[in-house]
């Protein structure tokens, strides 16, 4: 992907952060981005492979914050040719209690944002007919969950929206598709990860006998975003260690 240009949001930390120094190593330039403040620890990673890198800001649930994110990818580096749609929250509760707010907040970040980024971004990619959108989904693109009703709408609206896409935009050059991770040690699954019962139900169902880290994402997305996959479009690829053959 050398001389490419890739945008990760979300990745301060966790999944972004590991995608986006795979898309480095794998010879793109990358524009990170922080929900709050600017993320440097990711930055400097990526600027250690050799990749040119810039750190940008602002809430992905905010219109206007996500035209900017992809103006300034364009103005810095020229073009965007590689989209990451990573940024995301989760709230959890009962649904019979499940708050407006969190409602909003979570279908705003995890849902809209997707659209509007993606929408912003292929306006660029489809002028020169070359692109590659990669958008995060879950097991909650095919699972209800427990206590997150807005997450597992999100991420269901997620999977809809890759097909979407791909269905507008396969013959225009702009590959759209998905990456599904299982359960993953990052600052989301961390309410999980501290119930002892919960825990362990989750990792008895894993296959592979042990919760993801960041870098078990890298090889999905520097697949998706290289000319490898070329000609596959509207599809989710489930990196979970086996969790949905149960």
């Amino acid at each position: 992907m050398k001389g490419k240009t890739a945008l990760v949001t979300g990745s301060s930390r966790g999944l972004g952060a590991g995608i986006a120094l795979a898309l480095a190593e794998a010879g793109a330039n990358v524009a990170v981005h922080g929900s709050t403040q600017a993320p440097k620890a990711t930055q400097k990673l990526v600027a250690e492979t050799g990749a040119d890198c810039i750190a940008l800001v602002g809430d992905v649930g905010d219109v206007a914050v996500c035209a900017h994110l992809v103006e300034e990818t364009v103005q810095h580096f020229g073009s965007i040719d590689i989209l990451v749609n990573n940024a995301g929250i989760i709230r959890r509760a009962p649904a019979v209690d499940y708050s407006e707010e969190d409602w909003k907040a979570v279908i705003d970040i995890n849902l809209s944002s997707v659209f509007r980024l993606t929408q912003h971004a292929g306006r660029h990619m489809l002028a020169k007919g070359y692109g590659k959108i990669i958008n995060i989904a879950s097991l909650l693109t095919f699972q209800g969950g427990i206590m997150v009703p807005a997450y597992a709408a999100a991420k269901g609206g997620v999977g809809q929206l890759t097909k979407a896409f791909a269905n507008e935009w396969a013959s225009r050059g702009v590959n759209v598709n998905a990456i599904a991770p299982g359960y993953f040690a990052t600052d989301n699954t961390e309410a999980l990860q501290n119930n002892p019962e919960r825990a362990r139900q989750i990792l008895d169902r894993i296959p592979a006998g042990r919760w993801g880290d960041p870098e078990d994402l890298a090889g999905a997305a520097v697949f998706l975003a290289s000319a490898a996959s070329d000609y596959i479009h509207g599809q989710i690829l489930v990196v979970d260690g086996g969790w949905l053959n149960r």
